[in-house]
């Protein structure tokens, strides 16, 4: 301190030479005392000048807390912060509220070696016993110190970007700065933007660089777009190196690329990436948030020679005039401490440290402004290394606990959030590089994703498209947004693979010249690939290589052609290739250009109409059989009901079981002349006569067509006949058809015979299965189509047709090829070209007059058609059966009240149901008055006495009481008795 006054005192003797009037050197007295007023007061002044500059002061209750700044001096960036890091403990301090607590700094260079930073971390933890230490700010620095943090229990609140540092593994680290991690889903919403369905990855090796990958391909996966390619830069590759590396991807489809490298290692690329012709149209680049963020640390003469129209992601810092004076200080006290070093730009990072510090310095103050105690010693001091030496801090839970949720609204970063230990994302702008600088094009956020206005009042962001952008200048001065890709500079041609078969050449036929060995490729699967390539927008050189299908050594099939992409020994597929789900796992497929599905064709025979039993025809056996059960069901209860009460249904049991089948057969043609009496009876018929009229309707219209319209008719309608009658099968040789069938229909795989051409088909089903042939032909449509033009007299497709996609054309997993061919497809098929070449191949499908489009099914009815009639005649029927039981045992209920045994109970009952009922059915009719008197004298008699004709028979139950007497017959139908009779009704 007194060291100060004495420089206070030469101060004011020198400004007294120079600044004080001659009057004020006069031997006056009372000059001479103000004189010593004016230096005492400018003393005070100067030290309290002092004090503030040095952070003294003689308030004794200020607590001082040490942090210490880990930082790499040798780096712009380390510059940087360490500027922001001063202006903040600057602005801290100049706070009045605050003047409880002063921060001290400990700055430490860790000189860009991992080493130095542990080194440093270790002295100020040991020595200077920090509470807390921002930095460093490389990520392999962090790693480490970051475990000693967790240690000591300190506070490390670093600006590295990796996201293999985790906060959640971390309790004592603060991530000071966006981990790379968040910018994927904005990189993969450009990419998908532009509609790029493959890029290549170019990262740095080290920690910051392959921590992204990951995240970066599960946020393209998202999107369907795939990582073709992962190139690897070491930072200390050389140029040759780097230009092999280009050359390499330059051989390749892909012509987007995503770069995340340090400036100076990306500057080197893109230098030779110029040099190697990548920097001109139809490529696309984006580099990462780092390194669009430190643009104006890459040479400039590098972006106007070798970056121009490249696309950049960065962080959105939105402009205030908070940020702008606060620009103009930084600039200011740049060139103070680093007078000899060009002038460098503020970047994100110095803000985000001005923040973060600013975020420490009011948990500092949350934890209170009593002395903060130094680190925690360990008890024990034997043999202790400089790690076991550390103590444990006392507030470091507090700080961090602070820390783990800070809100700066006002921050000059923007929106400085630090939530569970992480700062919170924010908008990212995208950039494209024009001339020395930069363009905005866009913005994009996690909630409206890319936007051409950013509004930052809650309201939803304008959606755009890439028209709307902005005017976005390519690589190559090109205005055309980038394909995405190119065929390779090896001048390689696409190679085609295009199946060698002996038969239907219609669809496909492969040649070879004898002398040239040129391969050449026709019919209708051949000719539509072609018109596709030609109506792509740009050339597309091929070449077909034939791979043979009906190969006796090794027997493949087109499942083992698809996998010829995989193996890389082919890049495309072309023929009557089918599209299955399979295949699909693998490969990619177009749309199809022609539809498909699987169907059978059997042979036709003769007419129906002169087979001598078509007369069963009309209906299922199932159903004749159900029919005939329900007649017999129909007169056994009608036979109960009238069995006690109607002489019509008693009798001999021969008679009853006749009557039983006649009166219900009968109604089948409504012959029944029988008379009923129950009125349940009348119930049941009159349901079941309804029955009646709808089977023989039914029947009888079945007939007819069967008899009257001239049809192919197949020889199986049901292909489960093929089943049951043990038919051979025919197919094509390598088709996949066959376990189609064997998985849906549970065919037999021995019953399966393949085949090639037209003829064998024609030839296999003209012999049958039992002369080494087939009962049928099962294909997919195309196949069956040219058969039947060919031989629509002689065969008929049946049964029901299963789908399949159709044949299209196969690509690699994710080839960029496949949605520019698929469109070509598309175009082609609405084109009138289609039209001709299924014409010029398929023919005319209307020559055969004979052949039915339609798949034909069985003209005979179903059971399933009168399940509902049946089911409503059943439940009468039993309904009326029930009612007719509980009545009869009430009636008879005397005798279940007896002591006889169970078996002489239903004995006892079986009689009583088998007896008459007593006046149930009195079938005597009013004599006609030509017989005189003899008859109501014979009455009267019996009724007087009923001894008189002892000798009398009785009458026959067979006889009717009026034969013989002159009645007129019973009338038919339902009718129960003459008019007159008396009529003893049971129920």
């Amino acid at each position: 301190m007194c060291g100060y006054l004495a420089q206070a005192q030469l101060l004011f003797a020198h400004l007294s030479d120079y600044l004080l009037p001659e009057f004020f050197q006069m031997h006056n007295p009372r000059c001479h005392f103000l004189i010593l007023f004016i230096q005492l007061i400018s003393i005070i002044s100067f030290y309290h000048y002092v004090v503030r500059i040095r952070g003294e002061d003689n308030n004794t209750s200020a607590v001082k807390v040490d942090v210490g700044i880990i930082l790499d001096l040798e780096t712009d960036v380390g510059k940087v912060m360490h500027i922001s890091i001063l202006l903040a403990l600057e602005d801290y301090h100049a706070n009045a509220s605050r003047g409880a607590i002063r921060i001290v700094p400990h700055i430490k260079d860790s000189k860009k070696d991992d080493v130095e930073a542990t080194s440093a971390a270790i002295y100020l933890l040991k020595d200077v016993q920090v509470q807390a230490i921002f930095g460093p700010q490389m990520s392999t620095q962090t790693d480490f110190v970051i475990d000693l943090g967790n240690k000591v229990k300190v506070p490390i609140i670093s600006p590295a970007t990796s996201p293999l540092l985790t906060v959640k593994e971390n309790p004592f680290f603060i991530r000071a700065a966006l981990p790379s991690s968040s910018q994927t889903k904005a990189i993969a919403a450009l990419v998908k933007n532009f509609g790029w369905r493959e890029v290549v990855v170019i990262y740095e090796d080290s920690p910051y660089g392959f921590g992204i990958v990951p995240h970066l391909t599960d946020a393209l996966l998202e999107i369907s777009t795939l990582v073709s390619y992962r190139s690897v830069i070491s930072p200390s590759a050389n140029d040759d190196q780097i230009l092999k590396e280009l050359y390499n991807m330059n051989t390749k489809q892909t012509r987007v690329f995503v770069v995340h490298l340090h400036p100076y290692l990306a500057s080197r690329l893109f230098l030779k990436a110029k040099e190697a012709g990548m920097m001109s149209s139809g490529y696309a680049w984006i580099i990462t948030d780092v390194l669009t963020s430190l643009l104006d640390l890459v040479d400039h003469s590098v972006i106007e020679s070798s970056m121009q129209g490249v696309l950049g992601i960065k962080p959105y810092i939105p402009r205030s005039n908070q940020l702008n004076n606060y620009t103009k200080r930084w600039r200011k006290r740049f060139r103070q401490e680093y007078p000899d070093m060009d002038q460098i730009e503020l970047n994100v990072f110095g803000l985000w440290a001005y923040d973060s510090i600013t975020s420490l310095a009011e948990a500092i103050d949350k934890v209170g402004t009593t002395a903060i105690p130094k680190l925690k010693k360990p008890d024990t001091r034997e043999n202790l290394t400089d790690l076991d030496a550390l103590g444990t801090s006392a507030v470091g839970s507090l700080l961090i606990d602070s820390m783990r949720s800070t809100v700066l609204k006002q921050g000059l970063s923007g929106d400085f959030r630090i939530i569970d230990g992480e700062l919170q994302p924010i908008p990212y702008q995208i950039v494209n590089i024009i001339g020395k600088g930069e363009k905005n094009i866009g913005f994009w956020t996690k909630r409206d994703g890319i936007s051409c206005k950013l509004k930052m009042n809650g309201k939803t962001a304008v959606k755009c498209n890439n028209k709307q952008l902005g005017a976005i200048f390519w690589p190559g001065e090109s205005t055309i947004v980038p394909r995405g890709w190119e065929m390779p500079t090896s001048g390689k041609k696409l190679r085609v693979g295009v199946p060698l078969k002996g038969g239907l050449e219609q669809l496909i036929k492969v040649e070879r010249d004898s002398k040239t060995q040129a391969v050449t490729a026709t019919g209708f699967c051949a000719d539509v690939f072609k018109e596709v390539i030609l109506s792509l927008p740009y050339a597309l050189p091929y070449e077909f290589i034939p791979f043979p299908i009906q190969d006796p050594l090794t027997l493949p099939d087109y499942d083992d052609l698809v996998h010829k992409i995989t193996s890389q020994d082919y890049d495309a597929v072309v023929g009557d290739v089918t599209i299955l789900a399979s295949r699909s796992e693998y490969v990619d497929f177009t749309l199809p250009f022609i539809e498909s599905g699987i169907s059978v064709v059997v042979p036709v025979r003769d007419d129906d109409r002169r087979d001598a039993w078509i007369f069963l025809k009309p209906l299922k056996s199932e159903l004749w059989i159900t029919t005939g059960a329900f007649f017999v069901f129909i007169g056994f209860v009608v036979w109960v009901l009238e069995h006690r009460v109607n002489k019509e249904f008693r009798g001999p049991k021969r008679k009853q079981v006749g009557m039983m089948f006649w009166f219900s057969f009968s109604t089948l043609v409504f012959a029944h002349r029988e008379r009923v009496t129950s009125n349940l009876t009348r119930f049941v018929l009159i349901v079941w006569v309804f029955v009646v009229l709808v089977l023989t309707s039914s029947y009888t219209a079945s007939l007819t067509s069967m008899l009257t319209l001239q049809q192919l008719q197949p020889t199986i309608t049901d292909l489960n006949d093929l089943i049951k009658n043990g038919e051979y099968v025919g197919y094509q040789e390598g088709s996949f058809v066959k376990d189609v069938f064997i998985k849906r229909m549970k065919f037999d795989s021995s019953k399966f015979r393949s085949y090639i051409t037209l003829e064998d088909y024609d030839d296999a089903l003209s012999r049958g299965s039992k002369n080494g042939g087939v009962g049928a032909i099962v294909d997919e449509l195309p196949y069956l189509r040219l058969f039947l033009n060919k031989y629509c007299r002689k065969y008929i497709m049946v049964g029901q047709t299963y789908k399949a996609a159709g044949f299209g054309f196969a690509f690699p997993k994710g080839s960029p090829l496949v949605p520019d061919v698929s469109r070509a497809v598309l175009k082609v098929m609405e084109g009138e070209f289609m039209n001709n070449i299924i014409q010029k191949w398929f023919g005319n499908e209307t020559d055969c007059p004979q052949k039915d489009e339609t798949a034909i099914t069985s003209d005979s009815l179903t059971l399933d058609s009168f399940k509902g009639l049946f089911l409503i005649a059943g439940v009468s029927a039993g309904f009326a059966l029930l009612l007719f039981f509980l009545n009869f045992l009430n009636q008879n209920r005397e005798i279940f009240a007896t002591d006889d045994s169970i078996w002489q109970k239903l004995t006892a009952i079986a009689k009583v149901f088998d007896e008459e009922k007593d006046g149930s059915n009195s079938m005597s009719e009013e004599p006609s008055e030509s017989n005189g008197s003899n008859a109501p004298k014979l009455l009267a008699a019996s009724e007087a006495s009923p001894e008189i004709l002892p000798d009398l028979p009785l009458q026959s139950p067979e006889i009717r009481i009026s034969d013989g007497l002159g009645a007129s017959p019973a009338a038919e139908g339902f009718s129960t008795t003459e008019p007159g009779t008396p009529v003893h009704e049971t129920n």
